[in-house]
């Protein structure tokens, strides 16, 4: 208990999915496909094949559809070596636009970007190595992009 009668919050807990998405920021929700028609389903469908794939390859979930003002992560995913992994999973069913990942500009960069930050906001002791990752399906086929792209690109 504070001194003001209110519960002391728990400390971070980065492992714990609900956790890592219900933060103090009330702008904050674990869903990032509300309101998008059809669109919630079949994007929860690819984020689900991306999350096994991810899960075979040895990585750890730490959390899902993490969404701030201004932001959002797919999957918070955790190498053996401690390395947090932000990953943007991106699928389009036919070949034009450059492909999946293509889709991944400078604009949406810059949302992984302010969401990952918010999202380490709970990390005040320690900061862990990090990385974004692109996870883009195209017609189909898987195509995993490890380190797709870092803070100071430009």
């Amino acid at each position: 208990m504070t001194s003001s009668g209110g519960k002391r919050r728990a400390p971070f807990a980065p492992d714990a999915a609900t956790r890592a998405s219900a933060r103090a920021d009330p702008s904050c929700t674990r869903d990032n496909f509300k309101g998008r028609g059809g669109s919630n389903a079949v994007g929860a469908r690819f984020e689900a094949r991306a999350l096994e794939f991810l899960q075979r390859q040895r990585l750890r979930f730490v959390a899902r559809n993490v969404r701030c003002r201004g932001g959002e992560l797919d999957l918070v995913m955790r190498e053996p070596d401690g390395t947090l992994v932000f990953v943007e999973v991106r699928a389009r069913t036919r070949r034009g636009y450059d492909g999946a990942a293509a889709s991944v500009g400078w604009r949406k960069r810059g949302r992984l970007l302010h969401a990952a930050q918010h999202f380490l906001a709970g990390y005040a002791d320690e900061m862990p190595a990090c990385r974004f990752d692109v996870i883009a399906f195209d017609s189909g086929r898987l195509v995993w992009l490890r380190d797709a792209f870092r803070a100071d690109d430009r």
